[in-house]
C-alpha cells in the first residue's frame, strides 16, 4: 500500500462461521449462506486507523437484528462494554434508544435484501473504539436504522463477529481500510 491509496480491501486472514457455508473471495469479500455467526479475522491492522464495512444480506427471520462483537486473536469481546444509540425511521414515525450490552448492533434484517455500511474508528488501536452504521431494508415496507456506538475498552482488535438475534443470514460482506 502506498500513502493516499484511498479505500483498501482488507482480505480476512481467516474466517469462522456456524451454519451452512462461508468463503473468502479473491477480492477479499466474504460470501455466506445461512450462517448463525460469521467471524472475520485479521481485517484490522495497526497500519490503518479507520474502516468501512459494506454488506448486504437477507435474514431467515424478518425483524431479527444483526449484532456484532469485536475480536482479538480469534476471541470475541463479550463483556458489557458496548454502548449504542439507535435511531429508527419507519413510515412517518421515528424512535430512539440508548443501550449498553454485551454486543453492538449494526442492522435489522429482512427476508428481502438489507443494505448496510458501517464506519469504524480506531479498532486496531489500544483505545476505545467508536462506530456508526446505517442500514436500509424493506422491513415494514421501507426501514432506516442508524446506530452510533462505542466499545469502551482500550484494546486493539483485529476482527469482528456478526450474528443474527434470530434465524440465519445469507449475503456478502467486505471490509475496506481508509488509507491516509
Amino acid at each position: 500500500m502506498a500513502a493516499g491509496d484511498g479505500l483498501v480491501s482488507m482480505k480476512p486472514t481467516s474466517i469462522a462461521h456456524s451454519g451452512t457455508s462461508a468463503s473468502i473471495n479473491a477480492d477479499g469479500g466474504v460470501d455466506f449462506t445461512a450462517v448463525t455467526s460469521l467471524s472475520l479475522n485479521g481485517v484490522f491492522t495497526s497500519e490503518i486507523d479507520n474502516y468501512v464495512v459494506i454488506a448486504q444480506w437477507t435474514s431467515s427471520s424478518a425483524g431479527a437484528f444483526v449484532e456484532l462483537r469485536f475480536r482479538l486473536s480469534g476471541t470475541d469481546a463479550t463483556g458489557s462494554n458496548y454502548t449504542y444509540q439507535a435511531l429508527e425511521a419507519n413510515s412517518t414515525s421515528a424512535n430512539g434508544a440508548r443501550v449498553t450490552d454485551t454486543y453492538g448492533r449494526s442492522a435489522r434484517g429482512s427476508t428481502a435484501r438489507t443494505g448496510y455500511s458501517w464506519h469504524i474508528y480506531g479498532p486496531a488501536l489500544a483505545q476505545p473504539t467508536a462506530y456508526r452504521s446505517v442500514s436500509g431494508s424493506d422491513f415494514n415496507s421501507a426501514y432506516l436504522l442508524d446506530y452510533a456506538g462505542t466499545h469502551s475498552l482500550s484494546t486493539a482488535y483485529d476482527g469482528i463477529t456478526y450474528y443474527p438475534s434470530a434465524g440465519s443470514i445469507t449475503g456478502n460482506v467486505h471490509v475496506f481500510g481508509y488509507e491516509e
